[in-house]
């Protein structure tokens, strides 16, 4: 490809991610156009999960690079500018700061399970759940700990806020993000939360109060932050770019996985699964009640989103699938692993409602929904069961959203929350029709892919950056619907009377036997 190009109507997102970091530049019709990406790993040091400084910001400067190589090759060119940027990263976690900007302590991400006395004590105290990975635990844990950096603290931010700060020099989140570090409540950090933990702070000596250290909020759209010519130069190591772009409220992973699905307005949900599973449902109201297993976070625009986050999904089916493929081989057949996959998955749809009989538990590691600490693979069936290939691998298709299920349960039994649709992706729905049905019948609800709807974060982030400069006052739901994927085609698949039946009778048998996964925990 070699044609001209508009940067003036191109929009940037970055999204580091926990494997990888990942840019999408997007044109003015919403269309990923380049990207580029770089691969980094965490690492386990002094008891925490951490990125240090230095790999933050090569890690950043090489992403942009191989964008930049990119759009060279595509389009003969490098970029002097963009319409707009937008920064994200995976949410949560504590990044704390002195006076002078120096960072007081190596970056705690979201991976570590170091506060849960912090996170039991808060979730009482404010009678609203927060879960270990929060900022406000890492920092409510620190001052359990007595750490003395606390008492040195001027800000703390995420990673995506970090970003942003050395990009534009400002100490703001998108509202979503900001979520994710403390509670909030119509557009701003509760007040009344914010009374109780400062009465704790001052009660153990702190001088600062919580919303003096805490980014400020901006809501989706919300214009004013530019590239800084010192941004420009952290960010381009070629020189080339300019300052003085705009660039729009960073978000965390959810709030850019929203906004990529198209799943921002009330009632709808998105269900992103893989190595994990998630699903987010835009709520009408809060919640009545306080519950472990669900997050509340907030769409970029600030409505409220119940989240539920399960550690297993793909990885023991893969496993599986991996055994049928060795198996393959053995036999004298040479099948590729997309055409293996097609082949079990499709073959799945043959099997009985129920799975047969059959019962599967995907607990490669802990999944707290079900009170597994320290997880182990397992399946068991009944004495009258059909043991036959359809049935097994729809029984570990099923296993694969089964912690999930109990979670969405809470929303629409305990809570009567209403759902109108769910749009899927992620690696378990590349086989078109298959992990799709199973879900709608899970949730009784319908399930859509959409063509858009595996681009990922990065792509999210562009359209929320395209969203600041043409949103023209509409709401983002709106802008998305109408301008965005208006002409997206999408797939739905509708929950079936006797596919929901089953899969009910499945959760039956497989809640009865938690209890036998648990005691495998004493296995080493």
């Amino acid at each position: 490809m070699n044609r001209n190009i508009d940067f003036s109507k191109t929009y940037l997102g970055i999204e580091f991610g926990s494997t990888r970091i990942k840019a999408i530049l997007i044109d003015d019709k919403y269309k990923a156009i380049a990207s580029g990406s770089h691969d980094w790993e965490n690492r386990f040091e002094n008891g925490y999960w951490t990125y240090s400084l230095d790999d933050i910001h090569n890690g950043m400067k090489k992403c942009y690079e191989s964008l930049r190589e990119d759009i060279s090759e595509k389009y003969n060119t490098y970029p002097t500018s963009f319409g707009a940027i937008g920064i994200s990263a995976m949410m949560h976690g504590y990044m704390a700061f002195n006076d002078e900007g120096h960072l007081l302590t190596p970056f705690r991400t979201w991976r570590n399970t170091t506060t849960k006395q912090a996170a039991d004590e808060l979730t009482e105290l404010f009678g609203f759940n927060i879960p270990q990975r929060w900022s406000i635990a890492h920092l409510y844990q620190a001052m359990l700990n007595g750490e003395e950096h606390v008492k040195e603290i001027s800000y703390i931010t995420t990673l995506a806020g970090y970003i942003h700060y050395l990009l534009t020099g400002r100490l703001e989140v998108g509202i979503g993000e900001a979520s994710g570090m403390f509670p909030v409540r119509n557009g701003a950090y509760d007040a009344e939360m914010l009374d109780k933990f400062n009465n704790i702070a001052k009660e153990s000596g702190y001088k600062w109060r919580l919303e003096e250290i805490l980014p400020k909020i901006r809501t989706a759209g919300q214009k004013g932050a530019f590239l800084t010519e010192a941004g420009a130069e952290l960010l381009d190591s070629s020189g080339k770019l300019c300052g003085m772009i705009s660039i729009c409220p960073p978000e965390g992973d959810a709030g850019t996985g929203m906004t990529a699905t198209n799943s921002v307005r009330c009632n709808t949900g998105n269900v992103s699964a893989g190595t994990s599973v998630f699903a987010m449902l835009v709520l009408e109201n809060n919640l009545k009640n306080v519950h472990h297993e669900i997050d509340i976070v907030t769409t970029p625009q600030g409505d409220p989103v119940a989240m539920v986050h399960c550690n297993n999904c793909c990885g023991e089916l893969d496993s599986w699938v991996n055994m049928f493929g060795e198996f393959a081989q053995l036999s004298g057949l040479d099948i590729n692993k997309s055409d293996l996959y097609e082949l079990l998955y499709k073959q799945a749809l043959k099997g009985d409602d129920d799975c047969g009989g059959i019962t599967a538990y995907n607990y490669i590691s802990g999944e707290h929904i079900v009170g597994i600490e320290n997880g182990k693979p397992m399946y068991f069936r009944t004495q009258n069961s059909k043991l036959n290939l359809s049935n097994f691998i729809r029984a570990q298709l099923y296993s694969s959203i089964a912690s999930l299920k109990y979670g969405m349960d809470i929303l629409f039994d305990s809570e009567n929350v209403k759902a109108s649709k769910f749009i899927a992706h992620g690696g378990l729905f590349k086989v078109k029709g298959v992990a799709q049905l199973i879900l709608a019948n899970a949730l009784n609800t319908p399930v859509c892919v959409t063509e858009n709807s595996g681009e990922g974060g990065a792509y999210g982030m562009a359209l929320l950056a395209a969203y600041m400069q043409k949103g023209n006052k509409l709401s983002l739901a709106d802008w998305l619907e109408n301008d965005v994927f208006s002409g997206a085609e999408s797939i739905v698949a509708k929950p079936q009377i006797d596919g929901t039946k089953g899969f009910c009778e499945y959760m039956c048998r497989h809640k009865a036997g938690i209890e036998a996964e648990k005691m495998l925990e004493v296995i080493e």
